[in-house]
């Protein structure tokens, strides 16, 4: 769960950064910016966050369909998971591709294209999650897992038992500065750490799978 923060941290930087300003996953956001757009006529700006909002809802239902809901039995990791984030990482390669035939420099309409591949991916993580059944669970809206936080250590529990959303929210905030680091020092490597962070899942998960 922490790597997916990671790569979802990363992807929301890159497309703020360099895919037009919109967000990749937090499609609050991206309401906003939909709305701020429209009353300053900014159209590109607008076209960036209302396309990510329909990519991201259509990747949502996809992965809702692929990994779908919770069952009796199911196993730490479901195999349907797993199918779910190939695909995810389909989406991410052709983004890769895309991204290196423009030299790390897209135009405005590739731009939104790479936008849209990367909302319809993190769409497919965000429901794709939502299989393990565990309330609050998250990997791209973190704002209900920040209030957890707060709230649990506000009411005198320990740390100890907010570990793992602090580390998820961590891994949030340190992709989002790895992801931006490349941008600015080596752009055309930008897409290997939502990659490389997505086949170490993959991988993971294959072999406890196997073991099992």
């Amino acid at each position: 769960m922490v790597a997916l923060a990671v790569l979802s941290g990363a992807t929301d930087a890159i497309g703020l950064m360099a895919l037009g300003g919109a967000f990749t996953s937090v499609m609050t956001g991206n309401l906003v910016i939909l709305g701020a757009s429209a009353s300053d006529t900014d159209g590109a700006l607008a076209i960036a966050a209302g396309g990510a909002i329909l990519a991201f809802c259509a990747g949502a239902a996809l992965g809702a369909r692929i990994a779908g809901s919770p069952e009796a039995g199911d196993p730490v990791w479901p195999r349907a998971v797993t199918a779910a984030l190939a695909v995810e990482f389909v989406l991410f390669a052709g983004f890769a591709v895309g991204w290196w035939a423009a030299g790390a420099d897209p135009g405005q309409v590739l731009r939104h294209v790479l936008l849209f591949a990367l909302a319809a991916a993190l769409g497919i993580q965000s429901s794709t999650v939502q299989r393990f059944g565990v309330s609050g669970l998250s990997t791209t809206y973190l704002t209900g897992t920040l209030t957890t936080v707060v709230i649990r250590l506000a009411s005198g529990r320990g740390l100890r038992e907010v570990r793992g959303s602090v580390q998820i929210l961590l891994g949030l905030v340190v992709g989002a500065a790895a992801g931006t680091a490349l941008l600015l020092v080596s752009p055309m490597a930008t897409p290997a750490l939502p990659l490389t962070a997505l086949a170490a899942v993959l991988l993971v998960a294959v072999v406890v799978a196997r073991r099992r």
